[in-house]
């Protein structure tokens, strides 16, 4: 646990809107349910839809593999728009950018399978575009009472191959997140696999209220070259989320909480080969004022991380990172970390550091203020006493055996 404070198109497709007995039984809305950690007063509450638009499958037309399905979900979303249920049963293969941050009551039942093309010269061209770290989006949903569910079965495939065998020789190419929320007021998304995406798994921006739960999400290159930066949530200027009772296969961040994330409850995930739970970076951009503040991490199964939690700040100046990449000398409460707790975590770590198993560190002991842990048991392989790299830290506070970095 731990908590941080303050801190195309071939042929003529038909739209339908058809009652929702007249076609099929369409999978109803989960009862949205969070715990053991709750957000403190309910989310405001989604009324039942009252009529549905069906979004026919690219597989149901000749040539379907050129077939673009944004058209057709736009026109669908359109449609069913304040008060309705957008049906995504079939295949569909997305082509070109789609804008939904316009939606209002709205849920959307995706028990298929949607997948982006791999068009890099064309995403490059036409995604959407974030100045924060360049990050770029094939889509977005945002607007009021929007819930996206798939019982499970619903898969959004990022066809990430091609990027990350681009990426290995091109280290500025943007690349795509998955799925991104951008100024959604009360939704939740959950009952969803999640694979290869290009970059980033998911980016929730600007929104409040949200529930994410039951997601599977996973990554896999089929060549030498890896898949990079595959975080599995972003939140970014947005307060009172949740994100539940999920699975994490990826290759960066399992959750990064980058600035301006307020009120964010954590839990009950299981991530594997992660770089494990992250609050940043933050203080990237001198002219912006970054906090994070009130963020509960509980109950998280963290396997092959190269990290469990981190904190990752950019220093005062102007710092190259990585191509394309750099920043620093931001301000906000990232000058100054106070009130962590690191509590009841336990696991054994690689031998690469043996007999050390973690570090705290800080620039200053003015910088970093009531940082704690408790109950921490964590080993090493050699069974040596294990050691933890302690550095202008309040020895006090931490129920570990500190040990000087030139130990």
């Amino acid at each position: 646990m731990a908590i941080l404070s303050k801190l195309l198109f071939w042929g003529a497709l038909l739209l339908s809107v058809y009652p929702i007995d007249a076609r099929k039984t369409v999978l109803e809305r989960p009862k949205l349910q969070w715990g053991p950690k709750t957000p403190g007063r309910p989310f405001p509450h989604s009324p039942n839809r009252h009529k549905t638009c069906y979004v026919p499958s690219s597989s149901h037309f000749h040539n379907h593999k050129d077939i673009d399905s944004a058209p057709e979900i736009l026109r669908a979303f359109k449609n069913c728009n304040r008060g309705g249920r957008v049906v995504l049963d079939g295949t569909y293969i997305i082509a070109s950018p789609l804008d939904l941050t316009f939606l209002e009551a709205v849920d959307v039942v995706l028990t298929g399978t949607i997948k982006f093309s791999n068009d890099i010269d064309y995403w490059v061209q036409n995604s959407f575009k974030y100045a924060f770290q360049n990050s770029t989006a094939f889509w977005r949903f945002g607007g009021k009472d929007v819930n996206i569910y798939g019982g499970g079965h619903g898969l959004l495939d990022g066809n990430g191959q091609a990027w990350y065998d681009a990426f290995a020789t091109n280290p500025t190419l943007l690349r795509p997140i998955l799925f991104v929320l951008d100024g959604l007021k009360a939704g939740s998304i959950t009952g969803l696999k999640m694979r290869n995406s290009p970059d980033w798994f998911n980016l929730i921006a600007n929104s409040t209220d949200i529930l994410v739960s039951d997601i599977d999400i996973a990554v896999r290159s089929e060549s030498s070259n890896p898949a990079k930066n595959g975080d599995g949530w972003d939140t970014f200027r947005s307060n009172r989320v949740v994100i539940q009772n999920s699975h994490v296969n990826n290759s960066d961040d399992c959750v990064s909480f980058k600035p301006n994330s307020t009120n964010i409850i954590v839990q009950g995930l299981q991530c594997n080969g992660s770089h494990g739970i992250s609050v940043g970076s933050l203080g990237q951009y001198p002219a912006e004022y970054d906090i994070v503040e009130n963020v509960y991490v509980y109950n998280i199964s963290m396997s092959n991380a190269s990290d469990g939690a981190r904190i990752k700040v950019w220093p005062g100046t102007d710092t190259p990172f990585q191509p394309g990449l750099s920043g620093g000398g931001g301000a906000g409460y990232v000058k100054n970390v106070t009130d962590v707790l690191f509590k009841n975590m336990w696991g054994t770590t690689s031998s690469k550091y043996d007999p050390d198993v973690g570090t705290l560190t800080c620039s200053s002991p003015e910088k970093c203020v009531n940082i704690a842990a408790q109950n921490i048991s964590v080993a090493n392989p050699s069974g040596k006493t294990p050691q933890w790299i302690c550095t202008n830290m309040e020895d006090g506070l931490l129920d570990i055996n500190c040990v000087s970095a030139s130990s």
